[in-house]
């Protein structure tokens, strides 16, 4: 019972911090909305920082594995590089909610070091396959590093845009934007 609480309280965070951001996230609703007591969350969690850390942690291992999944290869590149992006696209189908440790970097300067720590790794995950996958694709004259923190900063970008005027139809169109424009190797639009 003690682990299925704690993945229950993690779930329900989770939802609140991609809809309303990690300043939001309060222990007395939480447990109100699970209906249970305020010091079950806090024997699970004793800060607001065990529990930021604990759901970026998971966000990020879950991002792991999903990317170790993508296919690298050139043939691939185009539905690789439209299943990475249709991830992103996914929150925005959920309610209009946000990746969660992308609406925590908007947050960055309200986030405990322990938070931040796996925020970061979240981005740096992100970025390495990134730049795994653009290397695999052996493009010439380009920076991958720079490409694949633009990348990343882009999809990111629209994504909270397209939240923030409750259209995921904006989502699409920069994504679109961005392959016209190069900035997307082997871009199909929808």
């Amino acid at each position: 019972m003690t682990k299925d609480t704690r993945q229950l309280i993690m779930d329900t965070a989770r939802l609140t911090v991609q809809a309303h951001g990690y300043t939001a996230l309060s222990f007395r609703e939480l447990a109100k909305e699970i209906g249970i007591k305020n010091a079950s969350v806090h024997y699970h969690f004793p800060t607001k920082g065990d529990l930021g850390a604990a759901l970026a942690k998971q966000y990020s291992d879950d991002a792991q594995k999903f990317l170790n999944g993508l296919s690298l290869k050139a043939s691939d590149a185009a539905n690789t590089m439209r299943t990475y992006t249709d991830a992103f696209r996914a929150a925005l189908e959920r309610q209009n909610r946000m990746c969660l440790c992308g609406i925590m970097i908007a947050e960055r300067d309200e986030l405990p070091e322990i938070v931040k720590t796996e925020v970061d790794r979240f981005s740096a995950t992100n970025i390495r396959w990134l730049s795994d996958f653009l290397r695999a694709l052996d493009l010439k004259q380009i920076d991958v590093d720079s490409r694949s923190e633009a990348i990343f900063a882009a999809v990111e970008g629209a994504q909270l845009i397209a939240r923030g005027s409750a259209d995921i139809a904006i989502f699409d169109r920069c994504m679109d934007a961005y392959g016209k424009a190069g900035l997307f190797p082997a871009w199909k639009p929808r």
